[in-house]
């Protein structure tokens, strides 16, 4: 049996042209992931799962199937445990033959580089836009700045928090955290 597998990062991509060439390849079966590499990929190891001796697993490319040099060597293992051989249609990759396990583990590492590189320009990124003063995450409900004043004049968290239009428990963690103590009302 020929199974084919197929994966894409987000739910919003379309796995229509790897399936399309696995079909053409002529696979029995195809599984498909609509996740990140590095999530749980349910239909790979169903896919997995259902190898036996003298299948054949078929992928598009070798990067649909493996994030890291160790998570593809870690899926081959499992292929060559069942019995079973790999194929991907876009590399020349056949794990039925030496050169095409060298192959296969020399596309891994270079895979693997590439990802390395990548998060390093990130976070790069990330620090030279850092030291640029950007924010990343969601605007803060709590104008801080304007905190002191209103404690100030005596205002009450619950008060400020009606004010923002947020939460008490909002406006009472930063008051905490800007060392803030409204007067509380005597009960």
């Amino acid at each position: 049996m020929i199974v084919g597998y197929a994966r894409v990062s987000t739910i919003d991509q379309d796995t229509a042209l790897q399936v399309a060439a696995l079909t053409k390849a002529a696979c029995d079966r195809v599984f498909q992931d609509k996740v990140s590499g590095v999530s749980n990929r349910q239909a790979l190891e169903r896919a997995l799962y259902t190898l036996r001796a003298g299948d054949q697993f078929v992928v598009y490319k070798v990067d649909r199937v493996a994030r890291s040099l160790s998570d593809l060597l870690r899926v081959i293992d499992r292929i060559t445990q069942a019995g079973a051989t790999f194929r991907s249609l876009t590399e020349p990759i056949d794990t039925h033959t030496p050169l095409g396990r060298m192959m296969l583990q020399l596309l891994g590492s270079f895979a693997e580089f590439e990802r390395s590189v990548i998060r390093e320009r990130c976070t790069a990124g990330r620090l030279a836009a850092a030291a640029r003063g950007v924010r990343w995450g969601r605007p803060r409900k709590v104008d801080v700045s304007a905190l002191p004043g209103l404690v100030a004049s005596g205002y009450r968290a619950g008060q400020i928090a009606r004010m923002m239009g947020c939460d008490r428990s909002t406006v009472a963690h930063w008051l905490r955290r800007e060392s803030l103590n409204p007067q509380r009302k005597p009960r």
